[in-house]
């Protein structure tokens, strides 16, 4: 197969890379030199891993850190997800990751791969879908610095979730969003305002899971470069202030046999049209969402957005098309028969979170769980009998190293390690006693960057 690369002109290639934080890192580098990182792979520091969001190093970390010396680590480009960036002259920009070199164990996107590989192994496609929600601030990172954490200024005031009116004030910038992302390679499927000032949301298309995983994350990055070029800050964070909605960074999946593309999720002989396949995929997701949650909920501040009433799930359920639910079963038809996941925040780390939920989904399927719950039906957060989900980072966390030796099983030793360090790191920066409140500290670190 030829190398897409190789039609470029000479000139500049963007590298991203995405750490474990799910933030783009990059560089540039000529065209020949992205072409040999291609076939041989070619040198990337390996700090990339080894600190966090605001680039200060872990020091609880085994496979990167100081004591390392921080070398080179082999990065592997891919040519395949070339794609000019519209908005930077068509700036060409292809994804790399670290499969197969001294990082494969650690790298979200590799370990996606990992994972997606044995699910073809079981003769099953996973597709999926990432929808965000998100806020846009009438800030520059200069003024957004200054306020030191202080709240920002949305730049359209009030509630007005589906508004027809909001978006015509900002019409260029919108626009621009849609039509950058189309030229971009990340096809929205829709996008419409949701209720909180300044707070939109949508969908890239759905397609096959490594590639929804690549588009959802670069859906962040192009978004929050097409705000900064209208003057705006777009922002991710699960939930910047108290008393307005979070941000949902919800995934749809389905399953195809792979051989023949056919869908394996929808029986219409059996309760709520659930294939017995589905069924174990299901439920393999709700016995693993205690264990996995910071896999989903990755920061501080993701916990600020899993309350009641908040339209995000406090709780291991599941339902039919119902919204209050973890886990809520859509669709009446063989090809719009799926799965969402409603418990990742936008701050969630596509690549993890897909990971995450396939994972235990695949394993549902190998030891043939079943479901243990019948199908929630009304409010969830009035239904006292569900199992709820850690309420902040830090209980996350120790119910995630709890059940290390389970989550090794799905992910292998040096994920597993490497990230409950890097969440024991996270909540030491910030986890505080009041668990409602979204402190400037949280604004600081989390607004621009997740």
């Amino acid at each position: 197969m030829s190398n897409p690369l190789a039609a470029l002109p000479p000139g500049p290639v963007q590298l991203v890379v995405f750490d474990t934080d799910g933030v783009p890192r990059g560089k540039w580098v000529p065209r020949d030199k992205a072409m040999g990182g291609a076939e041989a792979g070619l040198g990337f520091c390996n700090v990339v891993f080894g600190w966090d969001m605001a680039d200060v190093p872990y020091d609880n970390t085994e496979l990167v850190g100081w004591h390392t010396g921080y070398p080179d680590a082999r990065a592997q480009v891919y040519p395949n997800t070339l794609r000019r960036v519209p908005w930077q002259q068509d700036l060409p920009l292809v994804i790399a990751d670290f499969r197969g070199g001294a990082l494969d164990g650690v790298c979200p996107r590799a370990l996606l791969q990992r994972v997606l590989a044995k699910a073809a192994d079981m003769d099953l496609e996973v597709m999926a879908g990432v929808e965000y929600e998100w806020f846009n601030f009438r800030e520059t990172p200069d003024s957004l610095a200054a306020k030191r954490g202080a709240p920002p200024q949305p730049i359209t005031p009030g509630m007005h979730g589906y508004s027809l009116l909001r978006p015509a004030a900002e019409h260029a910038y919108f626009r621009a969003i849609w039509e950058g992302m189309e030229a971009f390679g990340v096809p929205l499927e829709g996008m419409h305002t949701e209720t909180g000032p300044g707070v939109y949301e949508a969908a890239p298309i759905y397609t096959s899971a490594l590639e929804a995983a690549d588009r959802a994350a670069l859906f962040k990055l192009g978004t929050k470069q097409i705000a900064l070029r209208h003057g705006f800050i777009a922002s991710f964070m699960a939930k910047w202030r108290a008393d307005l909605p979070g941000c949902g960074g919800h995934v749809h999946q389905s399953l195809r046999r792979l051989g023949d593309g056919a869908p394996v999720g929808f029986d219409a002989s059996r309760p709520h049209r659930m294939s017995q396949t589905f069924e174990h995929y299901l439920a393999g997701q709700l016995h693993a969402l205690p264990t996995l949650l910071p896999l989903f909920a990755p920061t501080v501040n993701s916990y600020k957005r899993l309350v009641p009433g908040s339209w995000a799930s406090t709780s291991v359920s599941w339902g039919i098309d119902n919204r209050t639910a973890a886990l809520r079963l859509v669709g009446d038809t063989p090809d719009s028969f799926r799965l969402e996941h409603r418990v990742p925040g936008a701050d969630a780390n596509p690549y993890l979170a897909l990971a995450a939920m396939v994972a235990a989904g695949l394993y549902g399927i190998e030891h043939e769980l079943t479901l243990d719950t019948p199908a929630v039906t009304g409010n969830a957060y009035g239904v006292a009998t569900l199992p709820p989900l850690a309420r902040t980072l830090q209980e996350a966390t120790a119910e995630m190293r709890k059940g290390a030796a389970f989550a090794k099983t799905l992910f292998g030793d040096a994920f597993v390690e490497h990230f409950i360090a890097t969440r024991e790191w996270e909540c030491r920066q910030l986890e505080s006693g009041d668990r409602m409140a979204v402190s400037d500290g949280e604004r600081d670190r989390y607004l621009e960057l997740v």
